[in-house]
């Protein structure tokens, strides 16, 4: 707040739509990533992929991605297909924490590494989640969709380089 009791520019946060989702031919197998990045008028698609991974992984780097790509704290609202991403921040993150990184029966969280990643990029901002149903129709999680299958085809491309 300034002054006058208004917000000013320097107060007000930047709000930004996030669709994300992805995809892998075969678990493990080739897979990629893809970000539908929204802010006003603005639009940013982001997407990648690698060899040799899950299709939780993708998921996970999705979010990842896209928040990372933000430069300044903003006001995030992340739409997923991955309940298993959901979750995992919503209902069972606290936990692992809690417990260092332990499952309630006593093993390693899988992905660890990248469920940390994505609470340090969470922490830059103010965030909200959104779940919708994959392959449904939402325009926004179809053209992630899109952008994750052609992580994929980009990353089999680069192995055969």
């Amino acid at each position: 707040m300034n002054e006058s009791g208004t917000e000013g520019p320097d107060t007000m946060q930047e709000v930004v739509e996030l669709w994300t989702d992805g995809a892998c031919k075969g678990n493990p197998g080739p897979g990629g990533w893809g970000v539908l990045m929204r802010s006003g008028a603005h639009e940013k698609t982001l997407h990648g992929g690698e060899m040799a991974t899950t299709n939780n992984r993708m998921e996970l780097m999705a979010v990842i991605q896209g928040l990372t790509a933000l430069k300044r704290s903003c006001t995030v609202t992340i739409h997923t297909d991955s309940q298993y991403v959901m979750k995992g921040m919503t209902e069972w993150l606290a936990n692992w924490k809690r417990r260092g990184w332990v499952t309630a029966d006593k093993k390693p969280v899988k992905n660890a590494e990248l469920w940390r990643m994505l609470d340090e990029q969470v922490s830059r901002h103010r965030v909200s989640w959104r779940w919708v149903r994959g392959h449904a129709g939402d325009p926004g999680n179809e053209r992630a969709d899109q952008l994750a299958n052609q992580g994929v085809e980009e990353a089999r491309r680069g192995r055969a380089a």
